[in-house]
């Protein structure tokens, strides 16, 4: 059997000046059709990444992603098609649409013109689960540090531990996974695990990190409390931010974070370089979309 082409892409979303939701649609002048941004997925690439990408070279657009949105599949001439979306909203700047090889034109419309405008059903599918999620919303990633080296393997103090080779390569490939979220502020465990996890991510997007022990392993075992209340005053806040932290601790923040939503992820934690992306309004989470480790 062939392979499936997969592709991402995402629903770009604005607000008129009545404040009303406003979506893109691109028109390509090779298909001469109306369709959702999009575009396949380059080798080694992550979903994600390639959303962000694609959407930035059809349509020179400056844009955060958001909640994932869903996927749909289709058969195109070359066999079947499986595109994910993204919502993704328009950062308001001085960037804007020129046209180029495979987009001529954009056009901002409302949800219901913009579905009756569209060429495929599937995107008619996406723009319906668009408008369910909450696509408006801030995230607080919750990630876990890269490997670090097993503590039979280290003499000194755990805080201490560094990253092995596979977590040092992973800290330098999520860059390309969280810059797509616009981040604003990057909160990390004081423990050299965390700092050296998120310090090359740091450096490119020019954030100070805030370094806590707040959110340290040896803090948690003596003081609970302190971890939970931590990620209460970051969800408070209307910003995009990053908390680098630890298994036994960040699994207690969740608990704690989500008792309003149904939460079912096997055994509960994460696997050394994932996250938790979590959207909320300030008050409660909304959704939470998983992401997995960077590829290496």
């Amino acid at each position: 059997m062939t392979p499936a082409i997969v592709a991402a892409g995402g629903v770009v979303w604005r607000r008129d000046i009545e404040g009303e939701i406003e979506v893109l649609l691109v028109h390509r002048p090779r298909y001469d059709d109306w369709s959702l941004p999009k575009g396949k997925v380059e080798e080694g690439e992550a979903l994600i990444s390639c959303a962000y990408r694609e959407i930035l070279e059809e349509t020179g657009l400056s844009i955060k992603l958001g909640p994932y949105v869903g996927s749909v599949e289709y058969y195109v001439p070359d066999g079947l098609k499986n595109v994910a979306y993204w919502s993704a909203s328009l950062v308001e700047d001085h960037s804007s649409f020129h046209a180029n090889e495979e987009v001529d034109q954009i056009i901002w419309l409302d949800l219901q013109s913009a579905a009756f405008r569209a060429t495929r059903d599937s995107d008619r599918e996406i723009l319906v689960r668009f408008s369910a999620t909450p696509y408006d919303s801030s995230a607080l990633i919750m990630l876990r540090h890269g490997k670090a080296l097993e503590r039979t393997e280290w003499q000194g103090e755990d805080e201490d531990r560094p990253l092995q080779l596979v977590g040092q390569l992973q800290s330098k490939r999520m860059l390309s996974l969280y810059q797509v979220y616009g981040v604003e502020e990057i909160h990390t465990s004081d423990a050299v695990r965390c700092l050296d996890t998120v310090a090359l991510m740091a450096k490119s997007l020019q954030i100070t990190p805030v370094i806590t022990n707040a959110v340290s392993e040896y803090t948690y075992k003596k003081n609970k409390e302190k971890a939970i209340e931590y990620a209460k005053d970051l969800i408070k806040k209307k910003k995009q931010i990053i908390l680098c932290s630890h298994n036994p601790v960040l699994p207690r923040m969740m608990e704690k974070l989500t008792k309003k939503i149904d939460f079912d992820y096997p055994d509960n934690k994460l696997l050394p370089g994932e996250a938790w992306v979590l959207f909320h309004n300030k008050k409660e989470v909304l959704q939470i979309d998983r992401m997995a480790a960077p590829s290496v």
